[in-house]
């Protein structure tokens, strides 16, 4: 899958002079990630070199990234989980179907289920107009608390290679269970889902995304569908720095800091 062009104007660092280093990272694994097929043809996700320890590659001002906000549509999990996942992603991507239907139905499972982990979902459309239309046509399902379930839908196996025209879109809506489909095509062609988009897309750009899918997981970039063992480790590693932060804390201590999550609403 080729990395898409950007535009000039689009440059990252838009958090502070400590994001140079993870943009640039997040941009390199982001290459590979989406690198061509090999000699032989095939073709694959290339494999994060992720370190146990908690701190590495770990960027505070990517961790404030995370919104947290309880009412949010495109979000599952605990407001308060100690870990959060933002998933900058776009509905023509195939490697971000595959992280959607292998990867992140057992993260769900074993992390989001107990309360460990909450996942974020950012827009981020970077293959043309139709995934500009999915984007808003996922936004419009979430005003309708449909998002999860839209999602599920775009993301089947073999549903981007029919494409993503209105017809199409308002048709994903209906399997996703959004009951006002007139609302829906609405909020997908109003300004609102245009700002929400952008939004998403414009902070994908600012930490230096360049292609899909790209992730933050309590301020680690990591990119591109990593095997399940590669998401639970970074994920296992997150919830112990913040269980032990938490811990100091209440002993009075003054180690870590709020970025890691955890703190009540």
């Amino acid at each position: 899958m080729p990395t898409p062009k950007t535009s000039s104007s689009r440059k990252p660092l838009l958090y502070g002079t400590g994001v140079v280093l993870a943009a640039a990272l997040l941009g390199f694994i982001s290459y590979r990630a989406t690198a061509p097929a090999d000699r032989s043809g095939s073709s694959s996700t290339a494999v994060a070199d992720v370190t146990a320890d908690p701190d590495a590659g770990v960027f505070p001002e990517l961790a404030k990234l995370a919104r947290r906000d309880a009412g949010d549509g495109l979000a599952q999990g605990r407001a308060d989980a100690p870990v959060v996942l933002i998933e900058y992603a776009d509905f023509k991507c195939g490697y971000c179907g595959k992280f959607a239907r292998d990867t992140e139905p057992a993260l769900i499972k074993k992390y989001v289920a107990n309360g460990t982990l909450r996942i974020e979902w950012r827009n981020f459309p970077i293959f043309g107009a139709e995934s500009e239309a999915a984007a808003r046509a996922a936004w419009a399902a979430g005003q309708q608390g449909r998002f999860w379930q839209f999602h599920a839908a775009a993301y089947a196996e073999g549903v981007k290679e029919k494409g993503f025209g209105k017809d199409r879109l308002k048709a994903l809506a209906k399997e996703a269970g959004v009951r006002d489909l007139g609302r829906f095509v609405r909020d997908a062609d109003g300004a609102a889902a245009s700002a929400a988009v952008s939004k998403d897309q414009e902070e994908g750009y600012g930490i230096g995304a360049s292609s899909t899918p790209s992730f933050l997981i309590n301020g680690r970039p990591l990119a591109g569908a990593q095997p399940m063992e590669v998401f639970e480790q970074v994920i296992q590693a997150a919830a112990d720095k913040a269980a032990n932060t938490k811990d100091a804390k209440g002993d009075g201590g003054s180690k870590g800091s709020g970025d890691s999550g955890g703190t009540d609403k």
